[in-house]
């Protein structure tokens, strides 16, 4: 049976194949891990215009920028959560803070357990693209990516990684966790890029 939006404007919204769902469910892969703000970094590495690995502590990258975005989240599963109001660090104070080096035009985000997910640069480097510390006003639960995760409101969810840790530059685009399971490698819902199958030549790497 199709759900249908509580709200009939959120039709307008929904990308191809997508549903709103009564509540909000939580999907991730893996344990939920602890939070130790003694010990947690972040770093940005690979290339960087220093050549250097830079990294944040959590009172360092706590003082960063923040912005707040209302955004739609869209996930592969078929759900989307409309009119999430994320509260971090936009992309942009990252990437002003550590420029990267002529030539890059993807990212790898890294997080606890080796979890990986590319994206263009193009994707990472948006106005509503940021790095989300909050939803709705209150700190992000622990199941949610707390402390960190990476939101990417105009691409499938697995692109917004929880439990961020670290972000690579990368000069030449490398697949991520899913991307090498048989996920599509850009991931735009409106275009419906599920699978790597679907892929055209230029969207991913051989």
């Amino acid at each position: 049976m199709a759900c249908v939006p509580e709200n009939p404007e959120e039709e307008t919204r929904l990308p191809p194949g997508q549903y709103v769902p009564r509540g909000r469910p939580v999907v991730h892969y893996g344990r939920v891990p602890a939070f130790r703000p003694e010990t947690w970094r972040f770093q940005v590495f690979g290339a960087t215009a220093s050549g250097r690995v830079h990294e944040f502590s959590w009172e360092e990258f706590s003082a960063l920028p923040r912005i707040t975005v209302v955004a739609d989240f869209h996930c592969v599963t078929k759900f989307s959560l409309m009119g999430n109001e994320w509260g971090g660090v936009p992309t942009s104070a990252l990437l002003d803070r550590v420029p990267p080096a002529p030539g890059v035009r993807h990212v790898m985000v890294w997080a606890e357990y080796g979890y990986s997910a590319n994206m263009r640069m193009s994707d990472f480097d948006r106005p509503a693209t940021l790095f989300a510390t909050h939803l709705d006003e209150a700190l992000l639960s622990p199941e949610r990516g707390y402390p960190v995760r990476i939101v990417v409101p105009h691409l499938y969810a697995w692109k917004s990684v929880k439990w961020v840790r670290a972000v690579e530059y990368l000069t030449e685009d490398r697949r991520g966790f899913w991307e090498e399971r048989g996920y599509h490698n850009v991931a735009d819902p409106w275009k419906e890029q599920r699978y790597s199958y679907q892929e055209d030549p230029g969207d991913g790497p051989p």
